[in-house]
């Protein structure tokens, strides 16, 4: 899929869209963008750590390793030099903080997922519309500061799916991804991509350090934010992920994230 970016190639040889923003010579910098919907960002990495907040809209942020959901409310931590791409779902709103990784080492070096409080939120959004090169030991330094205290104290909240190794697995993970509502079972599985149960499971829990119904659990999990952040009806979503009824999908959605779909994306 083209996107309409205007991008600029980096001496990695990979393409960095946002290369005037990072290349600021402040701790850290903000940028707001809006995206339509199915709006792609190709795979590209940035010197700087990220903090990609999502005011509205729903992002889902792919690397190497994983796939992070992010609903509104929720950011992703995006160390430096990571490659990663970024997939649109709904009008999305994103506002982001670029971090110069010298300033805090201390930070995740690994994406996640994270909670964004409701001080953190609007300082966000205060941030975006300061200058970049705002004055050493002005107000603007100080709320940037700030900004980057409450980084560091975020928690992280379990929307990330590991992306196994194995090439049985990837299949496995490929046509769960395409259809979450798939209901068969690793015997099931082991018949299509030529292994047994036990081998699968075995290499379920060796690469992704989950079981499989734990992993597919989290393939629905994750679609169904995705869907929920584009305010698709809760029983579409369901009966489309394959539960029997809202009800079923309300509870499994409750154990998995402490709320129901309601409240999860209740504004606070």
């Amino acid at each position: 899929m083209k996107t309409n970016n205007i991008e600029n190639e980096t001496k990695n040889g990979f393409f960095d869209p946002v290369h005037d923003i990072t290349s600021t010579p402040r701790a850290l910098v903000a940028m707001a963008k809006d995206f339509p919907n199915g709006h792609l960002i190709p795979f590209h990495r940035h010197d700087r750590s990220q903090l990609l907040y999502a005011s509205s809209g729903v992002m889902t942020v792919t690397t190497a390793k994983g796939i992070w959901v992010v609903p509104p409310l929720r950011a992703v931590w995006v160390p430096a030099n990571i490659e990663h791409q970024i997939v649109c779902s709904g009008e999305l709103s994103m506002r982001t903080i670029y971090i110069n990784p010298d300033v805090a080492p201390g930070l995740p070096r690994e994406c996640c997922v994270v909670s964004v409080p409701p001080l953190l939120r609007e300082l966000i959004l205060y941030a975006v519309t300061l200058p970049r090169l705002y004055k050493p030991a002005s107000p603007e330094e100080r709320i940037m500061g700030v900004i980057l205290d409450l980084i560091q104290t975020l928690k992280v909240a379990p929307l990330d799916l590991p992306i196994p190794r194995d090439t049985r697995l990837q299949k496995i993970s490929n046509m769960l991804t395409d259809d979450p509502s798939d209901n068969r079972t690793l015997k099931d599985w082991g018949k299509t991509v030529g292994a047994t149960s036990r081998t699968l499971a075995r290499l379920f829990r060796s690469e992704t350090g989950m079981s499989f119904r734990q992993w597919r659990q989290q393939v629905r999990i994750l679609e169904a934010l995705s869907r929920l952040g584009r305010e698709e009806p809760v029983t579409t979503v369901a009966l489309d992920l394959g539960y029997d009824s809202p009800s079923a999908f309300i509870a499994m959605f409750k154990k998995a994230l402490g709320r129901t779909p309601g409240q999860y994306f209740k504004r606070v």
